[in-house]
């Protein structure tokens, strides 16, 4: 599809197109609101982080972990920084999308059909691809319980509804006896049991209903129409207002949260969890694996390693530092590019890990202390819990706006980077033709067929919370080999004048340390 960019909003086509085609640059700005016109592709990432990184994962680990974990939370959500800089800075003075550089690193590979990397990478992208079935099944969900389709579905929310209530209140009555304030529970285990009868009799014996499925066809046949003509500021804009009005309204829940007595955030309590301690399975839960499977996802997990340079190069960076020709000035261009590169990068990780901390303490405070652990088709009538201290009557369709928000954020972009990856990779391994215009057709190709592979994933396999763990695994995987690869472009691939200070080389070595831990401990936990 040809279209006619304006400067700010370019086609894949052009701003993957070579460097040596045209001479055009660009003086990197100097002033702050000049900078901030080109920071962007940090907040595309985020948009893609939050939804399944921070409102399943991070919560879930919450509700298993208690605050015991919050030390490894805020741990994955920065360590990883440096290497994302890394990644940014070679795309930037080389032009080259993530693959292609990926291709360049030392090590076995297939003559002309990529290296080791690209082809673990092709691994992780099919588990990335299940996690987004998690997600799209996961706005099915919000969707289902804030507008059913059938009776079934209305019934059953009733039903659930109360049910998942029932374990609120009874913890709030032991509370409450504590205080010698009674509380009378609106219900009952044996009356919500005869309504489970109830509607097996009408309907059947079923776990669940259609109604999330539908919502989930419907949204995934709406992002496909929607990213098969995108482009880059309607993805950043999107993305960038329903992850601020979501990570806005959990600030403010937990905000009020310190009014709630029994949910309160206690100082003690969240100065434990920056001690380093691991907490002990109980029951079901396995707080050290989820937490690990978190660790791959938040922040800038591997999958946003890896796209986070497609998205500069989409927003022109590399076309405005241009083709290194050895000159000063061109040294100078891109010094001043990597500069606003760095102010996106960092910005983007203040912003998701202020939100990953909130949605961590609220799983800690609320679920946990009630013992709700959010799984299959119930995930987001678990989660929902969370805005019930605060928001009461009103939480159910509060915390639904804020999770169809960011969980369709989420969705929305990481197709479209995944659009960007996957055409990339088959023309690394030989695939495509090696062409801007080929290339460009296959992201629009992909940015339709991926919503829809999302779908048939949840269909056949419908647990959100597992899918995106699984991915979150492979993802913890890789984290050691991008952080190679980080290693190699620093030391291997970067010109002399641009070559950052000794307290950054400390910083990066620390952060590829820690990701190789992580990931030689993913190893071990699960296999």
């Amino acid at each position: 599809m040809t279209v006619t960019p304006s400067e700010d909003d370019l086609t894949p086509a052009e701003s993957q197109a070579d460097l040596t085609e045209g001479d055009v640059t660009t003086d990197p700005p100097t002033a702050p609101l000049k900078v901030l016109r080109y920071v962007g592709p940090g907040l595309i990432v985020a948009g893609s982080i939050v939804g399944s990184g921070e409102l399943i994962a991070t919560t879930k680990t919450g509700a298993e972990a208690g605050f015991t974990l919050l030390w490894l939370i805020i741990l994955g959500c920065v360590v990883k920084v440096f290497v994302q800089v890394e990644f940014g800075r070679y795309a930037i003075i080389s032009g080259k999308t993530t693959l292609m550089a990926l291709d360049e690193v030392p090590g076995p590979r297939f003559r002309g059909r990529g290296n080791w990397l690209v082809w673990y990478w092709v691994i992780m992208w099919f588990t990335s691809i299940g996690q987004l079935g998690g997600i799209v099944g996961s706005v099915g969900q919000a969707l289902a319980i804030g507008a059913p389709i059938t009776k079934a579905g209305a019934a059953y929310n009733e039903i659930a509804d109360a049910q998942t209530l029932l374990q609120f209140e009874q913890f709030a009555l032991e509370k409450s006896a504590i205080r010698e304030q009674p509380l009378v529970p609106t219900t009952t285990d044996a009356e919500i049991e005869s309504r489970w009868e109830a509607f097996r009799i009408q309907f059947g014996d079923v776990t669940t209903t259609s109604d999330a499925a539908t919502w989930a066809t419907v949204m995934a046949i709406v992002t496909s129409l929607i990213l098969v003509n995108g482009r880059y500021g309607l993805i950043q804009s999107l993305s960038t207002v329903l992850v601020g009005a979501f990570t806005l309204l959990t600030i403010v829940n937990l905000f009020l949260l310190q009014d709630q007595p029994d949910f309160r955030v206690r100082f003690s309590e969240f100065i434990s969890g920056l001690r380093f301690s691991l907490p002990a399975a109980n029951g079901d839960a396995r707080p050290i694996g989820t937490a690990l499977a978190t660790f791959g996802i938040i922040g800038v997990g591997a999958a946003e390693l890896v796209v986070y340079p497609y998205w500069l190069l989409e927003k022109g960076y590399g076309r405005f530092v241009g083709k290194n020709d050895g000159s000063s000035e061109w040294t100078t261009r891109a010094a001043g590019w990597m500069r606003v590169m760095r102010i996106d990068a960092w910005g983007a990780m203040a912003l998701y890990t202020f939100a990953t901390v909130a949605f961590y303490l609220l799983g800690a405070a609320i679920l946990h202390r009630v013992e709700l652990n959010p799984a299959k088709d119930n995930l987001v009538r678990t989660l929902a819990v969370m805005f019930v201290p605060v928001f009461s009557t009103w939480a159910s369709s509060v915390f639904l706006f804020g999770a169809f928000a960011v969980l369709y954020s989420t969705f929305f972009v990481a197709n479209a980077s995944h659009a960007r990856t996957f055409s990339d990779a088959m023309r690394v391994i030989g695939l495509i033709d090696d062409d801007a215009e080929t290339r460009a057709k296959w992201i629009s190709w992909l940015s339709g067929a991926f919503p829809i592979l999302c779908l048939v994933i949840y269909l056949v396999f419908p647990e959100p919370a597992q899918l995106v763990l699984i991915s979150g695994i492979a993802q913890g995987i890789m984290l050691p080999m991008l952080a190679g690869a980080a290693l190699y472009y620093r030391y291997q691939r970067c010109p002399p004048g641009l070559a950052p200070g000794n307290l950054w080389d400390i910083m990066l070595w620390l952060s590829a340390v820690a990701m190789l831990i992580t990931g030689l401990w993913t190893v071990w936990t699960q296999f």
